[in-house]
């Protein structure tokens, strides 16, 4: 079974809880792509318009599981289920 992509959208280096859930992510061993949607237009409006989210990080797994701010409850749950 492959493991999921899993995209984290972020808002850069001054976004403290982009670079937590990053930091987790790679402590724990979960390969992810950072997207920063002040860099890339249609990344923000599929945030903002598709998922309903208003604040970075945003993490995406799947169109069914993804979640906004830092959530290391989360993120346990995703290496729980891989």
């Amino acid at each position: 079974m492959n493991e999921p992509e899993v995209v984290v959208y972020t808002t850069g280096l001054a976004c403290i809880r982009c670079t937590m859930t990053k930091r987790v992510l790679e402590q724990k061993g979960v390969p992810f792509t950072e997207v920063d949607i002040r860099e890339n237009s249609a990344a923000r409006d599929y945030v903002i318009e598709d998922l309903g989210y208003s604040e970075a990080p945003v993490v995406v797994v799947s169109d069914e599981d993804h979640w906004s701010g830092f959530r290391p409850d989360q993120i346990d749950r995703l290496i729980t289920h891989r």
